[in-house]
């Protein structure tokens, strides 16, 4: 390969630009992305009932039949997390013999990103 294949701009390179906008790192800030490429992208989704802790030995000890105590009380919301960040909050229901959760609560843009700050 010559010297000029390697710069930017060499044929196979695969610049993104945004739309009437200039070769630069301003041009990104305008770019938009395609909804459906969006909407492919996987993402786990899960609802917590609550949380313990146990010692390993006590795990073990665990059987068909066994009561865990969690750390909520009984009627108390459920979170519905996705990629484990709380997102929303809501309660059980049964349709059609399947278990849901209906949402009571969508938590703020802001307090998911305070949320995901404080995890790091």
């Amino acid at each position: 390969m010559s010297e000029e294949d390697n710069k930017p701009g060499s044929e196979g390179d695969v610049l993104l630009q945004g739309a009437g906008q200039a070769d630069s790192a301003e041009s990104f800030e305008s770019l938009t992305l395609d909804s459906d490429l969006l909407r492919n992208i996987p993402v786990t989704i899960s609802v917590e009932v609550g949380r313990t802790s146990l010692p390993i030995k006590a795990l073990m000890q665990l059987t068909q039949g066994s009561v865990v105590e969690l750390d909520r009380l009984a009627g108390e919301a459920l979170d519905l997390l996705v990629n484990n960040t709380l997102v929303a909050q809501g309660e059980i229901v049964l349709v059609n013999e399947r278990y849901g959760i209906r949402l009571t609560q969508i938590v703020p843009k802001s307090a998911r990103l305070k949320l995901g700050q404080e995890a790091i």
